[in-house]
């Protein structure tokens, strides 16, 4: 039954390497960093979440050892059966006192917490306000829900008040959005999007994933940023970029919302809990954020040099303040043979095409990180103005 199948996917795969869309993994043979190797041979790191450079911090690697030595490798369980450890509750809490939350709930990953969170909280009778370029996990968690669902534009703020005016009559209504906008780098307008929740009392809900660690004047992401962190009922976040680079994600919100969760929330009910070793690092990791000014300071300004030696290259940017700077293309053949270029110059970054971003918006997306030197960045460039000669 499968050779139908087959020549089915092999078609597939063929239409997509001809659009050059088509994803290939390199093989890293060392810890992550600003500096790598991948199949043995040096790279500069340029397309990695890493943005305060603790993804092999040797503080960071000596809790995850300690770790093992003391909790353990795994659990085998999940949270409420045998898998809650000490660390588990004292890295929630750390984290709600950090972002300014009454309690906090532990995932497998930010995946699962979006995965998680809708169906539970919102019913038939509800409805889902959700920007457009929200993160797939966003879009695939509202799917479990059976409330109403809307999109409005991105960054849109009179298209928001229309779905909010549309649906009036709903029990409860949640306005959900990435606090950064991962393949563009745009902050979403929280001020505003908190005025209208007010306005036409909704609920605001904001994964932060691409910023908690370094925006804000602690580190604790766009809500702090823009000065709303207490009219933002919902952040769901990762371990796995900033804080430590691992894996795992959290809700932080209300502690009624936390509790309903822990009763009914599907990935944390059948997930195992997070590995001791990532939860003994990332609670690391966060007193680490929590002193590392100087870390968030050295990321702005290379994201700053970058983009000030980019524009003076003539190159298309998007315009933004975040370490995430996408360099526009106008094919996604062009994107691809660029980053073949700065491959083939020591530079690792990725071509982003269909159906990562639309078709027509190809682009090779630069991170920053604070552990790049100037000339780290100034051999970026070099290496960009090179591969489109």
């Amino acid at each position: 039954m499968f050779s139908g199948i087959k020549e089915e996917l092999l078609t597939e795969l063929l239409d997509i390497e001809r659009a050059g869309t088509s994803k290939r993994e390199s093989t890293i043979t060392s810890a992550q960093g600003s500096h790598i190797t991948i199949n043995g041979e040096p790279f500069l790191n340029f397309c990695s979440n890493n943005y305060l450079g603790l993804a092999n911090h040797p503080q960071i690697v000596a809790a995850a050892k300690e770790s093992l030595d003391q909790h353990g490798y795994g659990l085998s369980s999940v949270r409420f059966i045998c898998g809650t450890q000490d660390i588990h509750i004292q890295l929630e809490a750390e984290l709600s006192h950090f972002l300014q939350k009454e309690a906090t709930i532990l995932f497998p990953s930010c995946f699962d917490a979006n995965g998680g969170i809708f169906e539970v909280l919102m019913k038939e009778e509800d409805a889902i306000i959700s920007d457009e370029l929200n993160h797939a996990s966003i879009i695939d968690g509202i799917r479990l829900s059976k409330a109403q669902r809307l999109r409005y534009k991105n960054r849109n703020m009179e298209d928001l008040e229309r779905q909010l005016i549309a649906t009036a009559g709903a029990r409860r209504r949640l306005i959900v959005t990435d606090g950064v906008f991962s393949m563009d780098g745009y902050l979403a307008p929280l001020p505003e999007i908190c005025a209208l929740a007010e306005k036409y009392d909704a609920m605001v809900m904001v994964d932060d994933s691409h910023a908690v660690g370094f925006m804000g004047a602690s580190g604790a992401g766009t809500p702090e940023h823009f000065g709303v962190s207490d009219r933002v009922d919902i952040i769901s976040g990762t371990l796995g970029k900033a804080l430590g680079g691992a894996s795992g994600g959290y809700i932080s919100t209300h502690r009624e919302i936390v509790d309903i969760l822990r009763q009914k929330a599907r990935p944390y009910l059948f997930s195992n809990s997070v590995p001791p070793a990532v939860v003994s690092a990332s609670l690391q990791s966060l007193q680490l954020v929590q002193n590392g000014q100087a870390l968030r300071t050295t990321l702005r300004t290379n994201a700053k040099l970058f983009r000030e030696l980019m524009d003076q290259a003539g190159f298309a940017l998007l315009p933004g303040e975040h370490p995430i700077v996408p360099v526009m293309f106008s094919s996604e053949n062009e994107a691809v043979a660029v980053a073949k270029g700065l491959h083939a110059r020591g530079i690792h970054a990725v071509a982003f095409s269909y159906p990562v971003v639309p078709l027509g918006k190809a682009r090779i997306r630069i991170q920053l990180s604070a552990q790049h030197s100037e000339s780290d960045i100034r051999k970026c460039v070099e290496a960009f103005k090179s591969s489109v000669n």
